[in-house]
């Protein structure tokens, strides 16, 4: 199971989300343990990973670009590095720069090695090439179901 989602969410937005996200997992360890594949970025990638490892999954880790951590908000470097210690398994994409290909590249990797895509999406398209929309895209063309998680209402920067 892998995440594409928005960055930069406002705190409540974010609460909703892991709330969301607490009861979407709910349902899918019902059946057995699960692996969350994700980016660790701020936002959604974060508090998909945070919820995994509170369901008792595994995590794997996509990293995009050998710059990628120095390139995410100051701010969440301490929940990033945090849940790069509880990785199960970190995958490295062959950049060196965190760019808009490098975070497509990572994230067509995920849909690939997932067999369901959670998607933290308000349903408006990317704001630069990689973005949550073209995951989206690319995943529904690949086949992949794609569960969309988005409270109503709720509005991003």
């Amino acid at each position: 199971m892998a995440i594409t989602g928005h960055r930069g969410l406002p705190p409540q937005v974010e609460a909703d989300i892991s709330r969301t996200l607490d009861d979407f997992l709910d349902q899918q360890t019902a059946s057995g343990p699960i692996v969350g594949l994700s980016c660790l970025a701020d936002g959604a990638d974060q508090l998909f990973a945070e919820a995994v490892l509170a369901h008792g999954g595994g995590l794997d880790v996509i990293i995009p670009a050998r710059q990628y951590r120095a390139g995410l908000p100051r701010e969440s470097h301490e929940r990033y590095d945090q849940l790069m210690e509880q990785a199960t398994t970190v995958h490295r994409c062959d950049h060196d720069a965190s760019t808009s290909q490098a975070h497509m590249d990572a994230s067509t990797f995920m849909v690939d090695h997932a067999d369901i895509l959670v998607a933290v999406w308000d349903g408006q398209p990317a704001r630069a090439h990689g973005g949550t929309a073209d995951v989206v895209a690319y995943a529904r063309r690949s086949g992949k179901p794609v569960v969309v998680v988005w409270p109503v209402g709720a509005t991003r920067d």
